[in-house]
Parts: C-alpha cells; sequence; structure tokens
C-alpha cells in the first residue's frame, strides 16, 4: 500500500491557530509529526485516533499510549475527505481479512468434522459393523455449530468472493455437507452393508440352524444397532434367529463368547435356549464355544451377590405363582383374624365394590332384561334394579342388615294426569324414611341425555314436603367420592337402625353373589406385582388415584388402596422373616446396583426372548445391563402374544419400546412356519383391531389342508363333551382311512386348549380307539404358548351371564391402571390376544365348540367377519338372530297359551319378545 501524507495549509494554521504537523499514513500505521516529535497509532485501532470536519477545516487527534491527545488543525476539508476515505480504506481491509480468517476457520473446522465422520464410516465398512445409533450420536454430538446464513451472507459479498477465488465453491461444498442431515445416508450405509453381509456370511446364516435362515432373519441377524426389538410372529423362527445371531457375532469377532447373554422367562426355556445354542454352534464348526443363557431370577440374584457379596434368599411363594397365591391367602386370614377393620373393608369390597362402575347415566353390563329388551341389574337380595348405583345401595344395605324395600309405591296417591304413582327408589319401614338416590354430579346436574331429570328431582323433593315425608338423597357424585355411604350410615344410625354387617349372610335364590375370596386375593396378586415392578409405592398410587379425572369411581380404588397396604406391609414383612426378596424386589435391586456403579456386568450383547412378558422391572433390569457405551440389546417377542398380565407382564414395556429404552431399531419376521395363510389372515385381523398392537402382515407358505376354522354348536353346553369326542373320532377314521394325512409322528396331534382348567374334562376318556391315529393333548392357552399342533379345539366358546366364559369378562380390573403405566386399554384387550394364541396353535385347523344362545363374543366377531360359519350337529350352516337386547341369547319360537311366539333362548334372564315375527330357518 502506497505512502500517504497530509499536512495543514499555510491559511488554515494561521486561522485555526494549529502548529505546524505532518501525518503520514503507511498500512496500517498511522504517524503524526508535531514540534519534532512524532506519535504512532494503528489504525485498526478506531479509538486511537479522531478525523473532526470542520466548517472549512478539518483537525486530527491521537491519543498516545498514556491518553495524551496529540492535535492538529488547518487540514482543508477536501484533504480531510481524502484522509477519511484513505483509513476506512484500512479499516475496510482490516474487517475483509477478519472475514476471511472467520471463514478459513470455520471451513477448516467443517472439513475436520467430515473428515471424521467418514473415517468412522470407513472403519465400520472395514470391520464389517453396522454403523450404530450409539455411533451416529457420538459423530453428532462433534459436529461443530455454524451459522450456515452467516457464511452464505458473507461468500454473496462481492470482495470477499474475489479474494477468497475458488475456495469459496469448496466451502460452499463442505458447508452443504454439513448442512445435511447423516441419518439417511447411514441408514443407506447399514442397507447397504446388510446386503454385503447377506453375500459375505451366506454359507453361516444358511448352516447355522437346520435350515438355511429366511431373508428377514437373516438381517435381523445382521442388524447389530444398540436397540434392536424384533417382532416375530407366531411360528415365525424367533428362537433361530436369537442364537444365529450369537454365532454372527462371534464369527465377526464383535463380541466375545462370555459377553453374551440369552435371557429367557423360565429355567425350561433357558435350557431349550442353550440347547438350541449349542448343536448351532456345532454345526459352524464352534464346538468349543458356549454361551451363557440364564432366567432373570437366576441372573438377578447373581447381580445382588455379586454387587453385595451377599445372594439373597427368594422364598419358593415369592417366585411361583400358585404358591405366592397360597401365601397371600394365608396372609389375609390372618390380617382379618387380627383386624377387624381390614375384615370389614375385605368383605365390603367383596360384597358391594367388586365391580367397578360405567359413566354416570350409563347402565354398565346388565344381568337381565325385559320384554322391552331394557337391562337391569340384579343385586343380593334378588331385586333387579334400574343402575349399578342402585344395586351398589342395596348390597350395601342387605350387607349390613339393612331391612328395605325398593320401589315400593308412595303412601300418598300421587298419580294425576302427568305423573305416574311415584315409587320412591328405597324405603326404610322401620325408620319411615324414604331414600333417592339421583344421578347427579358434583355440579347437581344429570348427565346431559337426561332429558327432564331435573324437573322430576324437584318434583319428588316439593312432594315430600307438600306430604310431610322424610327423605334422604344420595347422587351419582356422593357415591363415586364415597361421601354418601358415611352419610347413609349416620342418617340410618341416628334414626335408630343397627347396622349388622355380615359377608355370610344367606344369598336368596337368584341373587347375586359376592366376589369369590380367591377372586379377590388373585386381583391383589397381581396388583402388587405391578405395584413393585414399577416401584410404586401405597402414597404415590394415592397422589395417581387423586389425579384420575372426576367421573371415576374413585371411592372403589381407595377402598380397595386400604385394603392393599396392610397386605403389602404384611408380605414384605413375611420375606423380611425368611431373610427374603421376592422377584419383583430382586428385579429392581439388581437394577439399582447396576445403574449406581456398584456392579458392573460383563455382558455386552444381551438377548431377551418373549419379550412381549416383561414387566416394568425387567424392562428396568434390560436398561441396567446396556446403560454403559458399547452394549446391544436384541429383544424378541411378540405384543399379539402377550398374555400374561396377571403375573406382571407390560405389554406396553414392548409397543412403547423406544420410549422405554430412548431409541432402537424395529424389525419384524412376518413369515409364519406353522398356520396356513387363511388362519394366519383371520387370527391377524381379529387381534389387530387393536390399534395399540404393532402391526404386521404374517405370510405363510404352508399350505391349507381342509378348513382352518371350523364352528360347531349343541343345543346346549351338557353336549359339548360328546360333541368334542365325536369329532376327534372322526379325525383318527380320516388317518385311518388315508382321507387325513398323518403328521410328523405318524399320528395327527390336536391339542384341546382351554381358557379354564376346568376345560381338561372335554379329552376324551377313552382314548383306546384313537390312541394309534390321534395323540390327544390338553393344556390351558396360557400354557400351550411357543407349542403347536395339527390340529386345535376350542371346547367352550361360550359367553355365558353366569359361570366360565371365554373372553373373561374380569380379566382386566380397572384398579390395575393405579399400578401401571398407561398403555393398552382396549376392550378385552389381553383376552383377544389370549384367543389369537389359541389360534395360532394350530398347523392345519382350529375347531370351535359353542352353544346355542351362549355364542362367545369372540366366535360371534368371527362369524360377522365371515371368517368361519357355525354348523349344527345335523351338518347345516346354522342361520339365528342374536337377541338385540342381551347380545348373547339368539330368538327362539316358543309355544305359550296365545300361540307361537319367539323370545330369547337366554329366559328367564332375558325376557325380550320382538314385536314382529321373523322366519327362523336353518339353510345347508
Amino acid at each position: 500500500m502506497a505512502v500517504t501524507e497530509w499536512r495543514p495549509s499555510f491559511l488554515g494554521r494561521r486561522l485555526t491557530g494549529s502548529s505546524d504537523w505532518r501525518l503520514r499514513l503507511d498500512g496500517p500505521e498511522l504517524t503524526l509529526t508535531v514540534a519534532g516529535r512524532t506519535h504512532r497509532v494503528n489504525v485498526e485501532e478506531e479509538t486511537a485516533y479522531r478525523v473532526q470536519p470542520g466548517m472549512l477545516w478539518t483537525g486530527i487527534t491521537i491519543y498516545s499510549e498514556h491518553g495524551r491527545a496529540v492535535e492538529g488543525d488547518g487540514l482543508p476539508n477536501a484533504e480531510g475527505a481524502a484522509l477519511t476515505q484513505a483509513l476506512n480504506a484500512v479499516l475496510i481491509e482490516k474487517r475483509l481479512r477478519e472475514e476471511l480468517e472467520l471463514l478459513d476457520d470455520q471451513h477448516r473446522m467443517i472439513d475436520r468434522w467430515l473428515e471424521y465422520k467418514t473415517s468412522q464410516e470407513q472403519a465400520c465398512s472395514q470391520r464389517h459393523r453396522w454403523f450404530t445409533h450409539e455411533l451416529q450420536a457420538s459423530v453428532i454430538s462433534t459436529r461443530p455449530t455454524m451459522d450456515a446464513e452467516a457464511i452464505r451472507d458473507r461468500l454473496k459479498e462481492p470482495a470477499v468472493a474475489m479474494r477468497l477465488g475458488p475456495k469459496a465453491h469448496a466451502l460452499e461444498q463442505s458447508l452443504s455437507a454439513w448442512e445435511a442431515d447423516p441419518r439417511p445416508a447411514w441408514a443407506s450405509f447399514n442397507a447397504a452393508h446388510t446386503e454385503s453381509e447377506l453375500k459375505a456370511c451366506k454359507d453361516l446364516l444358511d448352516r447355522v440352524e437346520s435350515k438355511p435362515l429366511t431373508e428377514e432373519q437373516a438381517k435381523a441377524v445382521i442388524c447389530f444397532d444398540n436397540r434392536v426389538q424384533l417382532v416375530a410372529s407366531a411360528g415365525s423362527g424367533k428362537t433361530s434367529t436369537m442364537v444365529a445371531k450369537a454365532v454372527y457375532a462371534i464369527h465377526r469377532e464383535f463380541v466375545d463368547p462370555e459377553r453374551i447373554v440369552m435371557l429367557a422367562f423360565n429355567k425350561q426355556a433357558a435350557e431349550e435356549l442353550a440347547e438350541r445354542a449349542a448343536k448351532s454352534f456345532k454345526r459352524v464348526g464352534m464346538e468349543e464355544v458356549m454361551v451363557e443363557a440364564s432366567t432373570f431370577h437366576a441372573l438377578g440374584l447373581s447381580i445382588i451377590g455379586k454387587a453385595t457379596g451377599r445372594k439373597p434368599s427368594v422364598p419358593d411363594w415369592a417366585s411361583d405363582g400358585v404358591s405366592g397365591f397360597r401365601k397371600l391367602t394365608d396372609i389375609v386370614e390372618h390380617l382379618k383374624e387380627r383386624s377387624p377393620a381390614f375384615r370389614q373393608r375385605w368383605d365390603l369390597f367383596r360384597f358391594v365394590f367388586a365391580r367397578d362402575l360405567a359413566r354416570p347415566g350409563a347402565l354398565g353390563k346388565a344381568d337381565v332384561w325385559d320384554g322391552q329388551g331394557k337391562g337391569r341389574i340384579r343385586t343380593a337380595a334378588g331385586e333387579v334394579v334400574k343402575s349399578q348405583e342402585e344395586a351398589m345401595i342395596a348390597d350395601w344395605l342387605f350387607y349390613n342388615g339393612v331391612e328395605y324395600r325398593y320401589e315400593e309405591s308412595y303412601r300418598h296417591q300421587t298419580a294425576d294426569a302427568d305423573h305416574r304413582q311415584y315409587k320412591p327408589d328405597f324405603y326404610y319401614p322401620v325408620l319411615d324414611l324414604y331414600h333417592e338416590h339421583f344421578a347427579l354430579d358434583a355440579q347437581g346436574l344429570p348427565p346431559a341425555e337426561f332429558e327432564g331429570y331435573l324437573d322430576g328431582v324437584r318434583w319428588k323433593r316439593q312432594k315430600h314436603v307438600e306430604m310431610g315425608t322424610s327423605m334422604f338423597e344420595t347422587t351419582s357424585h356422593g357415591l363415586r367420592n364415597g361421601d354418601d355411604f358415611p352419610r347413609l350410615e349416620a342418617e340410618l344410625t341416628a334414626r335408630g337402625a343397627v347396622l349388622d354387617p355380615d359377608p355370610d349372610r344367606e344369598i336368596p335364590e337368584g341373587g347375586r353373589k359376592p366376589m369369590e375370596p380367591a377372586e379377590l386375593t388373585g386381583l391383589v396378586r397381581t396388583f402388587i406385582s405391578h405395584a413393585k415392578s414399577n416401584c410404586l409405592t401405597i402414597p404415590i398410587m394415592r397422589q395417581r388415584l387423586d389425579g384420575m379425572p372426576e367421573g371415576n369411581f374413585k371411592h372403589r380404588y381407595r377402598v380397595f388402596l386400604d385394603i392393599v397396604a396392610p397386605l403389602l406391609e404384611a408380605w414384605d414383612a413375611a420375606l423380611a422373616a425368611e431373610d427374603g426378596i421376592d422377584f419383583e424386589d430382586m428385579l429392581n435391586l439388581a437394577a439399582g446396583h447396576l445403574e449406581s456403579g456398584r456392579y458392573e456386568a460383563p455382558y455386552e450383547l444381551v438377548m431377551v426372548d418373549e419379550f412381549q412378558d416383561a414387566s416394568q422391572g425387567r424392562a428396568r433390569l434390560c436398561r441396567a445391563l446396556v446403560r454403559k457405551p458399547g452394549r446391544f440389546l436384541f429383544a424378541v417377542g411378540d405384543d399379539w402374544q402377550s398374555i400374561n398380565r396377571f403375573a406382571g407382564a407390560d405389554v406396553s414395556v414392548m409397543t412403547g419400546f423406544r420410549q422405554s429404552f430412548g431409541h432402537g431399531q424395529e424389525l419384524k419376521l412376518e413369515q409364519t412356519f406353522r398356520c396356513p395363510q387363511a388362519l394366519c389372515d383371520a387370527s391377524s385381523a381379529f387381534v389387530s383391531k387393536n390399534p395399540a398392537q404393532i402391526a404386521k402382515r404374517v405370510r405363510s407358505v404352508i399350505p391349507a389342508q381342509g378348513p382352518v376354522l371350523q364352528a360347531f354348536q349343541v343345543d346346549h353346553m351338557d353336549k359339548l363333551a360328546a360333541a368334542i369326542e365325536l369329532f376327534i373320532v372322526k379325525l383318527a377314521e380320516g388317518v385311518r382311512d388315508g382321507i387325513i394325512p398323518p403328521g410328523r409322528s405318524g399320528r395327527i396331534s390336536v391339542y384341546v386348549l382351554g381358557r379354564y382348567n376346568a376345560d381338561r374334562r372335554y379329552v376324551p376318556a377313552r382314548k383306546a380307539r384313537i390312541d394309534r391315529w390321534v395323540e390327544v393333548t390338553f393344556l390351558t392357552i396360557h400354557r400351550s404358548k411357543g407349542s403347536e399342533a395339527d390340529y386345535v379345539i376350542l371346547p367352550e366358546m361360550l359367553s355365558a351371564l353366569r359361570g366360565r366364559s371365554f373372553p373373561n369378562t374380569r380379566a382386566d380390573d380397572p384398579v390395575l391402571t393405579l399400578a401401571m403405566p398407561e398403555g393398552d386399554d382396549f376392550p378385552q384387550g389381553e383376552e383377544r390376544r389370549l384367543f389369537y394364541v389359541a389360534l395360532t396353535r394350530a398347523r392345519r385347523s382350529v375347531a370351535m365348540f359353542t352353544a346355542r344362545g351362549q355364542c362367545s363374543d369372540f366366535l360371534r366377531e368371527l362369524v360377522e367377519d365371515g371368517a368361519v360359519s357355525i354348523t349344527g350337529t345335523d351338518g347345516r350352516v346354522v342361520r339365528e338372530e342374536s337377541c338385540p337386547a342381551c347380545k348373547q341369547g339368539v330368538l327362539v319360537l316358543r309355544t305359550g297359551p296365545y300361540g307361537e311366539f319367539r323370545s330369547c333362548s337366554n329366559f328367564p334372564a332375558c325376557a325380550f319378545k320382538p314385536r314382529r315375527r321373523r322366519q327362523v330357518r336353518s339353510e345347508p
């Protein structure tokens, strides 16, 4: 840069009184010489000088390093403008240089990160590794922060673009690469890696099991992300996939054998995994290799023992379902003997609060139906009342020995042109007290659909005032929040009534029986299991109860928690007395030791079988096992087969896998090797109506051998056993005569699958004539999971008003929601999955048996979906009209004093009679 000088003019110096001075600009250095003394500053330090234009003359001030101002004046303004322009040019150059340096630094930072990203990708490729979520997160975390818009704005400046030259284009390319979301590219990387490994490891994947792995199985083996959930359809070879993954991991030297564990839910399943793994290792020439297969129980105890130096004890009754039920039964009886308050709560729940209430204004599940099809509820005393809330009050009165009359006519005549004779809900004759129960909320309002209801309330209140009769009121709100039962008790006792609570009071014929003690014990045991698994204390669950929406039957939940609290305390005390812990404690203690760092598990690859049956406690332990970097979880299961909620299973662990584990790949095995396609389609369509289930399309190449679904109806359930035996005999004859191909053992296998153990009675007692051709086995549906047979028989596809039903309408009590996360609330969700499990045990066909007027809701749904037709004993397709009232019976032709008429087959429980006659016919 040229050196430029400025001096004041003679006239300017004379008029301003300035001394002579000389200003010199040499690059960024500005020198002012005054009276023989030179002062230097850097132009780029803008506070070190000042140029001050005046009317005619421009002055300049330089601030020395000591802060002293040195001034010169008298520079003509034209030259002052030139000075200012020269100084600004230096400043512009400075800013341009700074911009270029900044861009250069940012370019280097971007390129370094892109090089690091590429190096990680190349390392994965060279080592045949999956580009894992963990590695992706690590690379993204090192990504430098940039303001791409600001960089592009700088690149648009002509001076910057000219000075950068070709570097500007290079920076733009790097910036675009930095901006791009790398995850789609990494997904493509992993897809290409999968294809490469399918070819490179084809020999291994073909030999690891007795048959070559399918493509979807092989891809699940190769997918080695940190968290992988494999949704495996029934009969799709999930165990083969698990074992093959262990072999592949060792073959590729991803994980050492001693750092692999396969977790199963029981000892038998763990032993099967170990046996299958040993066979697979032998097939590929790794005879000396072994991997650990364990139960959650054994692993948890081992972790606690190593973390504390003392392995805890788990009493048999604390880990076995049947023994645990018996132990809890003993605890209940002991508490009832020791605590009258507990006994009363226990009995009151069984007698009065066994059923949850429907929403305010809704009837809920009816017990009987009148001739017009209106549902009614039966009480313990045998009356038929109009609502669940009225039934609850009646049951409370019956339990306490209070004499009452339901809807007895008011003692005064009230019938007029606008009103029928008034019949108050309850009347207490000994106390001469009327009792009305109103469907009113906290604001005193009825449900929106109750038109004119408040007018009726006001009329009844006014009538009692006019007639001088006493009336006591309860409301829906008061009943649901628990205020009204103490008020009712106080009112009755104040009027001289003596309450006599008696759970053993004889129930008259036709009266509704209370909940069985065993049923309540089972509900409490399930509740405790879920509460402990979720680390929920009684105070926390009370807080959850307080947060529930108004309108729920909170008082029932509160009474239930009052029952559970001392039982949970006594349960834990029984454990402490034996210096032991239960299964849920063990899971949480083991997870706690891992989470706190008191113990570090040696496993790098954790594989879990039957993941759909995991509890929250098991899920927590799985998270703790893989919490450190470089760990892998492979969870295998089928949420469509989650059927062990009673034992603590929580299907949301699987359906909410990513929420539970932070991230994860979800793969699917959709090809089954068990069921024909038609059976896959029917069973899948049924279970997948629940939108909370994970969607999948089950495929099969198994050819059908006859109808995959059959349904048979007998006149009465007493004839079911004979019909089932006849069906099995016909199968045997078909094998004998060569009409039906024999199974794998030369015979065909038949499962009689029961919803209840009592269904065992449907296995034919006389087997001698069929044993040569048919092998018949009974299993409950719960125990059948993982098994298969040629034919499956479902013996009691019934929806009975009383007694055993499939679906079991009491399977999912709403109180369990207090101890569980929000999850599957689809109606009969667990029972639907249980039915799916039953259907998918069959390799050829499922035969369902029902009785007239008691057809299972599930079977009826299959019929409505066109999946099956019901055949009568005469071989003809049953064409019946369902009862529109109870929706369980069918309309049958009867003969009465006035001729033929149609009514429900469930009479007398359902007295519905249609007004119109329709021909009931059977067609072939």
